[in-house]
């Protein structure tokens, strides 16, 4: 039985991050309940900005659920989602429809949020939802600021250090080795976005428990998800019987009415860009006003 979630953020194999999600394209929809849920709760927020943005940015646009949700919202915005894996972002394209493909209205490109193939200062608005866990914040925060105008609103979701709590702790009862995510604080995630230069960060959190009939279904929606162990120091090989079978006794210990749990700690934030933009960078990059034209 493979492992399935990474270690710490910084640590990751981007490119064993992105053959995971590559291969996950197919199954994600499935099984992305909880992340579906978790998108409109965020997209529910929007109700209470006062803002007519014109291009707009979704950072780890996956299948491309909450693209399409945006542009529903914002029927004359421009929406470019953007994911690390192509076959995410040929999948958001081929379900964007044919008057959004003609027009440019939605572009699904495959690119990395810690480098935004995007001109500074040339959004309106970012969204991000379940995303961050899979990426160093800090950077994505700073690539955020440097694409954003004045003015412009960054809304996110992602996940704090209580998310699969029993998962953790029924590995806990089997070895020493970190076989769960290690998502960051809220707080800590707040102090970042003050680094990057945002103002008026707002952070809070809620938790979400999804119920299973077995660990064997907590590991196959995980799997499904894309959420494999991506870590640079991950242990190669399988996960013995033995070391599983203790896993999923310890796990199974847990259910309650015949139903084991799998809670996750849901942190949203938005922060907001005041004052001049930052300078560019002289790298070469893409208007999102041009994504989806064709030049004359």
């Amino acid at each position: 039985m493979t492992e399935v979630l990474s270690h710490a953020p910084s640590m990751l194999d981007k490119r064993h991050l992105r053959a995971a999600f590559e291969r996950a394209s197919a199954t994600y929809d499935g099984v992305a309940v909880l992340q579906r849920e978790i998108a409109d709760r965020l997209l529910e927020r929007l109700s209470l900005i006062k803002s007519r943005p014109q291009a707009i940015l979704d950072i780890g646009s996956g299948t491309g659920y909450c693209s399409r949700k945006l542009s529903e919202r914002y029927r004359y915005a421009r929406v470019l989602g953007i994911d690390i894996a192509h076959s995410m972002a040929s999948h958001a394209r081929r379900h964007a429809g044919l008057w959004s493909r003609l027009t440019g209205k939605q572009t699904f490109v495959c690119g990395d949020g810690e480098r935004l193939p995007v001109v500074t200062n040339s959004v309106d608005m970012i969204v991000s939802s379940a995303t961050l866990q899979w990426c160093n914040p800090e950077t994505v925060f700073a690539e955020a600021r440097r694409v954003l105008r004045p003015g412009g609103l960054l809304m996110f979701t992602t996940f704090g250090p209580d998310t699969l709590r029993e998962l953790r702790a029924s590995w806990s009862a089997v070895d020493d080795r970190p076989h769960v995510h290690g998502f960051i604080d809220m707080h800590d995630i707040g102090d970042m976005l003050v680094h990057a230069g945002f103002a008026d960060p707002v952070m809070d959190v809620e938790y979400l428990t999804l119920t299973y009939g077995g660990v064997l279904d907590v590991m196959r929606d995980l799997k499904q998800l894309g959420a494999h162990n991506v870590a640079v120091a991950r242990t190669r090989g399988l996960t013995g019987k033995g070391k599983f079978e203790h896993f999923r006794r310890a796990y199974e210990a847990l259910a309650r009415e015949g139903r084991i749990p799998a809670t996750y700690e849901v942190v949203y934030g938005h922060a907001w860009v005041s004052g001049q933009g930052p300078r560019p960078s002289g790298e070469v990059t893409i208007p999102v006003s041009r994504i989806g034209r064709r030049s004359r």
